[in-house]
């Protein structure tokens, strides 16, 4: 794990939890931190996807091994106004 990373395992959980997950995390982030994480959804991956389009979040990493999604999401350098 990268020094100053965040971890959240969502293995087994269904979508859209780990999303979910991910966007509560990221709320009390410092914009550019990163945020890991490990999913076994499948769908995993295309809802990152959809989530750092609409959110301003850039997912950097993403890999598959053995069933297991690792997905690697970087803050925005802006967070929302309240």
């Amino acid at each position: 794990m990268v020094m100053g990373e965040t971890l959240i395992d969502a293995q087994f959980q269904k979508s859209p939890l780990p999303v979910l997950r991910a966007a509560r995390a990221l709320r009390s982030l410092p914009p550019g931190a990163r945020l890991r994480i490990l999913a076994t959804d499948q769908a995993a991956l295309a809802d990152f996807r959809d989530f750092c389009k609409t959110s301003g979040h850039a997912l950097i990493a993403a890999s598959e091994t053995r069933g297991v999604y690792s997905l690697t999401l970087k803050a925005k350098a802006e967070p929302d106004s309240p």
